[in-house]
This record gives structure tokens, sequence and C-alpha cells, in this order.
């Protein structure tokens, strides 16, 4: 069981009123919410694919824009954390190498999902019409689904660790729970993609 006492003694160390705690949870929100609204609308209209000239440069394009907008995110996250309290009882070595371990487990995840599916298929390629040839299955997926948005939510939950920051913790909870509802939007809309796609196929 949840020992609610001891989450309200850790998270009475955060002001959620805090500018930058605010501007760290919008960021937070704000990017899946526009990869996702830009992508299907690229899905629906091939507007960035003709305005670009090719579905691939317009593609490379969104990640890139994506990649900036995470490093705001990191940027934002960082700074709140910087901006409130530490946890003195979990400033010690124990609390810092255990959250540089999570930390490197969340980047292997990232790094390795990110060699498995290539640029184009960590960046929505799918939505520009470049999919790919056949399910990838080799690790990290073949240990869990979403390994690229698991191992950035382990990489700000080690961060948070190792700054001893409940407001890093509770930052990395909103992480959480905005790629669990991206999770939601994008794994029914990415699978019909690939439906219509092998419905092409037999047709022919």
């Amino acid at each position: 069981q949840v020992d609610v006492a001891a989450m309200v003694q850790l998270f009475g160390y955060v002001d959620v009123t805090d500018t930058g705690f605010i501007v760290a949870v919008l960021s937070i929100a704000f990017n899946p919410l526009f990869w996702n609204v830009v992508a299907r609308w690229e899905h629906k209209t091939r507007a960035l694919s003709q305005v670009f000239g090719s579905p691939h440069a317009a593609c490379y394009c969104l990640g890139t824009v994506i990649l900036l907008l995470n490093c705001v995110r990191s940027h934002c996250f960082t700074e709140a954390m910087k901006s409130q309290p530490k946890l003195e009882g979990w400033d010690y070595h124990w609390t810092y190498y255990s959250g540089l371990a999570i930390s490197a487990v969340g980047t292997l995840f990232v790094t390795s999902s990110f060699s498995a599916l290539g640029f184009t298929g960590t960046f929505l390629g799918d939505y520009f019409g470049i999919l790919m040839e056949e399910k990838v299955t080799s690790f990290p997926f073949s240990v869990l689904d979403n390994p690229m948005y698991w191992g950035s939510t382990a990489i700000y939950l080690g961060w948070s660790l190792m700054h001893a920051s409940p407001a890093g913790l509770l930052l990395t909870a909103v992480v959480a729970i905005s790629y669990t509802i991206a999770v939601l939007y994008e794994g029914p809309f990415t699978e019909e993609i690939y439906r219509q796609k092998q419905k092409g196929v037999k047709s022919k």
C-alpha cells in the first residue's frame, strides 16, 4: 500500500505555484500534443510533404523540431528542480548512484530504440507515408512496448533522484502521464495506418 502520509510529506516540498514549475508542466504536456496534432494533420492533408517537397524532408523537419522541443522541456525540468528544495534525507551517495543507474537504463532504451527504428521510424514517419516493412521486435521492443517513451521517463526519474528533488519526481509523474495519454492516441492510429497498408497490398 502507498504510504499517503509519506507522499503528502514528500510533495509538501513542492511549490506547484512556482512559475518555473508551471512552465515545466506546460512544456511536458505540450510536446506530445504538438507532435500528435501536427502528424495527424500531415497524414490527413500531406501539407508538410508538399511544402518541403517530399515526405522524408518533411519528417526530418518535424523530427528536428521535436528534438528542439525536448531540449527545451529538459531545460525547464532542470530549472524547476533547481528552484525548489531538495529532500535532505535523500541527498546521499546511494540515492545519487541509484538515479544514475536508472538514467543509464533509460538512455539504453532510448538509444537502442532509435537505432532499431531509425530517424523516420522514431519521428512519426508512418504519418508521412514512410512505412516500415515489418514490425520491429528486436531489443528493446522485445522487452517492453514504447521503449522510447518509458526510457525517457526513466531518464527523468533518475535525474530527479540524483538531485534528491521532490519537484523532479512530481514532474516525472507528469511525463509518465503525458506519455500514457499519447500512447492511447498513437497506438490505435498507427495500427490503422498499417491495416490500410495491408488492405492495399491484398487488393493488388
